[in-house]
C-alpha cells in the first residue's frame, strides 16, 4: 500500500500574503522524450506543444510538463522531496480499465481508500510507472485534469508554510501525527498552488532521508513570476538559497533562475511572457 495521496483538494484557507507566483511546469529528465511526450498525450488530458519555440513539450491545459533529454536513466528511487505527480479521473473503475486497455502498466493497481477519506464519498487511486520510471498518480476526482505534485517533507507543515510566504499559495496544515494501515501520513500539509495542490507528506511515511531532487527522473517544480529579480531579491533577504543566477532565453522574452526550496526540491523561477497555449477541452 504505497499510495494514500488523497487529493482531499479541500479549499484551503487564504495564507496571509498575495499571492505572487503561479504553477509553471513540471521539469522531468527523459531519455526518450519524444516518446514520453506520446505516452502522456496518448494517455492523459495533455496535448504536445512547443514551449516558447525550444522544444517539444507537454501542455496540460494550465501549465507545463518540460523535459531534458539524458544519456541514461535517471534515479526514479523514492528518496528526494518529490513523491509523484498525477491526474484526476471523475470514474476511477472505468478510468482504470480504459487504461489497462490501452497497456498502460501499473506499478500498483487499483486501491480502494475510501476509509481514509471518511464520510460516504469512494476514493481510488492508482499509480502508472510511466516513462523512466516515474510515477503518476491517476486518483478520484472531479475532473480529469492535472491536478498535482505529491512531496514528502522532514516537517510538512513548515514547509506549506514555506510555499505559502515566498508564493502566497494557500496551506493547509495537519499538525497532528495520524497513521493510516500502519503507515505515518501527517503532521502534513496541503498547499494550493493556483490549479495543482502540493500534497506533502512526513519523511516518515517511506523512511529514510531525503535527497536533491536535481537530476532525478522529477528535477524540478518551476513558478512564474512577475519580476523575477524583485522575486530573487526578497528571496535573498528571506535567506532562501540561490542555486542558480538570473539567465534568458527565447529572445528575452524568458528570464529564469534556481532556488532551493524545503527538503531539496530544486525550484525554477520564471518569468514567462511567451504566450499560452489554446486550453485543452477534451482528449
Amino acid at each position: 500500500m504505497r499510495g494514500l495521496a488523497v487529493l482531499l483538494l479541500l479549499a484551503a484557507p487564504l495564507s496571509a500574503h498575495a499571492q505572487t507566483a503561479h504553477f509553471h511546469h513540471v521539469h522531468l529528465n527523459a531519455t526518450d522524450p519524444a516518446t514520453a511526450i506520446e505516452f502522456y498525450t496518448s494517455k492523459f488530458k495533455a496535448r504536445r506543444e512547443s514551449f516558447a519555440g525550444l522544444g517539444g513539450a507537454i501542455w496540460t491545459g494550465d501549465s507545463w510538463l518540460l523535459f531534458t533529454k539524458v544519456d541514461s536513466p535517471p534515479p526514479s528511487e523514492l528518496l528526494s522531496g518529490i513523491w509523484h505527480i498525477g491526474w484526476g479521473a471523475e470514474d476511477m473503475q472505468s478510468t482504470y480499465q480504459q487504461q489497462l486497455g490501452k497497456g498502460t502498466r501499473f506499478a500498483t493497481p487499483i486501491t480502494d481508500i475510501s476509509d481514509m477519506v471518511g464520510g460516504n464519498r469512494q476514493f481510488f487511486y492508482a499509480y502508472v510507472d510511466g516513462p523512466d520510471h516515474v510515477l503518476i498518480e491517476l486518483n478520484t476526482a472531479r475532473h480529469h485534469n492535472f491536478g498535482h505534485v505529491h512531496m514528502f517533507s522532514a516537517d510538512a507543515p513548515a514547509a506549506g508554510a514555506w510555499y505559502a510566504k515566498q508564493f502566497g499559495f494557500r496551506s493547509f496544515p495537519q499538525t497532528e501525527k495520524r497513521v493510516y494501515r500502519d503507515v505515518q501520513i501527517a503532521p502534513a500539509a496541503f498547499v494550493t498552488a493556483d490549479h495543482v495542490s502540493m500534497i506533502i507528506y512526513p519523511v516518515e511515511y517511506r523512511g529514510g532521508t531525503i535527497v536533491s531532487t536535481r537530476g532525478r527522473v522529477v528535477d524540478h517544480l518551476g513558478f512564474s513570476v512577475d519580476d523575477l529579480d524583485a522575486t530573487l531579491a526578497r528571496m535573498r533577504n528571506d535567506g532562501v538559497k540561490v542555486t542558480a543566477e538570473p539567465r534568458s532565453l527565447a529572445d528575452g522574452r524568458i528570464k529564469f533562475a534556481f532556488v532551493e526550496g524545503p527538503d531539496q526540491v530544486a525550484i525554477e523561477l520564471i518569468q514567462d511572457t511567451t504566450p499560452r497555449p489554446a486550453p485543452i477541452v477534451e482528449n
